[in-house]
Order: C-alpha cells, then sequence, then structure tokens
C-alpha cells in the first residue's frame, strides 16, 4: 500500500491552503464542494465539512485545498488538519467515488453579440467556471481543455470564462454568420460531456487572486480597498453582461488616476474608451469625491 505525505502549501489567499499529496489521489477528474451536500459522492470531503471552519473543499489528482471562514487562522489548525488527511489518506479509505461512465449532462448554449463587434457571447444554463478567466493564446491555455479546443479553430483569437458564459474574440477574416454554429456546438458538446473547463488547480490559484484577497491585504490603501467594492459591485456586474470583465489594477494617490485591467468583450472595444470615461469615471469621481480624476484602462 502507498504510503501517503502531506506538504502544506500557502496560497495568496490567506483564507486557502493547499495540501499537496505525494500520490495521486483522483484519475483524472478534479472536484469542489461547498457543503456537505454536494459532497454525496466524497466520503473524505464530507469528513472535512465536520470541521467547522471549513467553507470550501477542493479535490484535485494531487492536492486538497480548504477554504477557511474566519472563524480561525490556518496558522492555528494547519498541522492538525495535515495529520487528518494524511491519516485518512492511508486508512485506505474512498476519496471519491468516480463515475467511470460520466452520464452526459443537459446543455444548452445560446449565442449573444456584445458591443464589440469582434466579440461574440456564448451563454451556458450552466455554471462552468466559478471566477473569470482570460486566455491569449492557446500556450496561456493550457490548463483549460475548452479554450484549447477553441484555439485550434484558426479563427478563435482569444478566450474569456466567466461563471456560465464564454466570450470568444475572433480575428477579421471570419464572419460571424459562417464560424457562430460551429464555436456555439463546439462549447454546447464539451459541457454536455460533463467535461472539466479550467483545472481545479487554476481554480484555487485563480481564487487566490480574486479581489477579495486584495481587500484583505495589509498593503492595499483604504482608497483602494473602497474602488475595487465599488467596481465589484457597481460596473463589474454590468460589464459582464456584455460578455467582459473589469479589474482593479492600481490607483495614484499623487495624479488620483485608477488603473484597471479590461477583459473578454471590453478589451479592444470601439465604445470601451466612451464607457470608460463616461460611465466607470464619473462614478467613481462622484463617489469618491476628492479622490479620483482620471481612470485609465489596460487592456487585458
Amino acid at each position: 500500500m502507498k504510503e501517503f505525505t502531506i506538504t502544506i502549501v500557502e496560497t495568496n489567499n490567506p483564507a486557502i491552503l493547499k495540501f499537496d499529496t505525494n500520490h495521486f489521489i483522483t484519475k483524472s477528474n478534479n472536484y469542489e464542494y461547498k457543503d456537505i451536500d454536494e459532497a454525496k459522492n466524497s466520503p473524505l470531503a464530507q469528513q472535512l465539512f465536520y470541521l467547522p471552519f471549513v467553507k470550501t473543499v477542493y479535490i484535485s489528482a494531487n492536492f486538497i485545498a480548504l477554504e477557511r471562514f474566519s472563524i480561525v487562522e490556518w496558522s492555528d489548525v494547519q498541522d492538525e488538519v495535515a495529520q487528518q488527511l494524511v491519516e485518512y489518506l492511508n486508512s485506505g479509505e474512498p476519496i471519491v467515488f468516480e463515475d467511470k461512465n460520466p452520464k452526459k449532462v443537459p446543455a444548452t448554449v445560446y449565442a449573444e453579440s456584445t458591443p464589440n463587434p469582434a466579440v461574440m457571447k456564448f451563454v451556458s444554463n450552466k455554471t462552468i467556471v466559478p471566477t473569470a478567466f482570460e486566455f491569449k493564446n492557446i500556450d496561456e491555455a493550457k490548463d483549460s481543455d475548452l479554450a484549447k479546443k477553441l484555439f485550434h479553430l484558426p479563427f478563435v483569437k482569444e478566450v474569456f470564462f466567466d461563471e456560465n458564459y464564454v466570450s470568444v474574440t475572433k480575428y477579421e477574416v471570419a464572419d460571424w454568420n459562417e464560424v457562430t454554429f460551429d464555436i456555439r456546438e463546439l462549447i454546447r458538446n464539451f459541457i454536455g460531456d460533463g467535461l472539466e473547463v479550467v483545472s481545479a488547480e487554476s481554480v484555487v490559484k485563480k481564487k487566490a487572486e480574486a479581489p477579495k484577497t486584495q481587500l484583505q491585504d495589509a498593503n492595499v490603501d483604504d482608497t483602494s480597498k473602497k474602488i475595487i467594492d465599488i467596481l465589484e459591485e457597481y460596473v463589474k456586474p454590468a460589464v459582464a453582461s456584455d460578455g467582459g470583465n473589469i479589474m482593479f489594477k492600481s490607483y495614484d494617490k499623487e495624479s488620483k488616476t485608477v488603473n484597471v485591467i479590461l477583459q473578454g468583450a471590453c478589451s479592444g472595444c470601439p465604445s470601451s474608451t466612451f464607457t470608460l470615461k463616461n460611465g466607470i469615471e464619473n462614478m467613481l469621481k462622484e463617489m469618491m469625491t476628492d479622490h479620483v480624476e482620471h481612470v485609465v484602462a489596460i487592456n487585458g
């Protein structure tokens, strides 16, 4: 029998801790559980949810990652959790009951135009990723099988995922009337096969870089935190409806300038400058009086 050991690995998000294993613990799939009911197929995840501070459990081929509630600090409990994981893994008890013949799941996908004529938004009836991912080329898409498949289509220039949709940027040589059906069917079949859109390890890493992590960062000043809150609450939902995303980059106190990153349909969109100046900039000026004068966009 294999003897398991655990290596504790910190992430950029203080709420998430990785426990790397020295042997593979699942065959191919990655799993995310937000509560004990979702963990019906994982005895290990069910056991972990009996720990009152466990918020989310991620199980991948060679690691287990846990997101905690704020009632404890990882420094107080990580060694005990690691020991519990080692004992469980070495007991030979099942980790995840994996379906050898996964059934197709009903999936619908519809195409929706965006303000950017080079970008089409493909909306699914299911959540496909927990947070935003952007891929500028196939090399960046090494952790996403769906993005790699899309990049194999010669007219696909960029791919962006967020929650339940995919935004695809095409090269000018292609016409949406000719290629939309092929893209929609590729995405629909991929989701219908129950395949993983982005690897669990990438999800954990991305969540560790999420805006809430910036809000917990002691190096981020109070003004920046207020700007992040405004962007997340008021701006991001509107931008997402157009197939894009906006992220806070930095704030310069001297020039009162906010730098943001535009992704998806917003990146390179002809109308993004107007939206930036007449929408986002005016909102921040009004809500952050005497703190913001300019908003500058950096295309993702």
